[in-house]
């Protein structure tokens, strides 16, 4: 009989334990009732997931992260109270990464997709912006509609809003590992063509840059940016007050004339 209570208070005692651990939302895997705000504060860090993209986010000659995204981003990790960290990320991993952890946010110039939304807890857009295609300057006015592309071999960004464009239309495309990469293709004539966010087609191609044999053409769309949290994230509301607040106290279109984003504002 004392065996039979003894056995009967032990399965009692796991039973509450168990309960109690299953309540915990203060756990590093990230409990069901822990808020990503309470999680980010607790690490004092909020871990921004970023690419080399000029000029949203780009190493100055110091090599500190610089740019119209990654200026914003300390603003807001200032204002939760924590410092922001800059981890450069494969593009197309953006959502394993996200989910796993090892970044708490995707603050990259980052298209609001169909997939990004549907993955992610995505912000309001920010930003406008389009995919165009990049071209040498001298065979430009070939390539000045649709049609024209069709036999072109494409480089874009793995994962990216362009290699999605190109594969809507059935182009002929070759990922690769960044924007800059598939510039860098097209110089090289290992491509015929890219395509990029006009933002950084805008910074990096044309008179006065590094590849000043380059410009761009066709737009292949219309889109916007947001910014990706964990699906369910209290993050999100935060900085879409955040982003209203620097379009209302006008800081949001200093830092788009410094980085020369002034097109991409979005209208009031």
């Amino acid at each position: 009989m004392k065996k039979r209570v003894l056995s009967v208070l032990l399965c009692a005692v796991m039973a509450v334990s168990l309960l109690a651990g299953c309540g915990s939302g203060n756990s590093d895997n990230g409990g069901e009732s822990e808020s990503d705000k309470a999680y980010v504060q607790d690490k004092g860090t909020l871990v921004v997931g970023i690419t080399n993209f000029e000029p949203m986010d780009y190493k100055d000659e110091s090599g500190e992260w610089v740019g119209f995204d990654a200026d914003l981003a300390r603003k807001f990790a200032e204002s939760l109270g924590v410092e922001a960290e800059f981890v450069e990320i494969d593009w197309d991993n953006k959502i394993m990464e996200l989910d796993g952890k090892t970044i708490d946010c995707v603050w990259n110039g980052m298209t609001l997709t169909p997939e990004v939304t549907s993955s992610m807890e995505c912000t309001d857009a920010y930003l406008n912006n389009a995919q165009v295609v990049v071209v040498p300057k001298e065979v430009a006015d070939q390539y000045q509609d649709e049609e024209s592309l069709a036999d072109l071999n494409f480089a874009a960004e793995a994962g990216s809003a362009g290699e999605e464009e190109l594969e809507a239309r059935e182009l002929n495309v070759t990922p690769v590992t960044a924007q800059a990469d598939a510039l860098m293709e097209v110089a090289a004539g290992t491509s015929d063509a890219a395509v990029i966010d006009l933002l950084m087609a805008a910074a990096m191609i044309g008179d006065g840059t590094s590849y000043a044999d380059l410009t761009y053409t066709v737009h292949l769309n219309n889109e916007e940016y947001g910014v990706g949290f964990r699906k369910g994230s209290d993050l999100t509301d935060e900085l879409n007050d955040f982003f209203a607040s620097c379009y209302e106290d006008g800081s949001i279109q200093s830092l788009a004339e410094t980085y020369g984003v002034q097109a991409a504002l979005i209208e009031e």
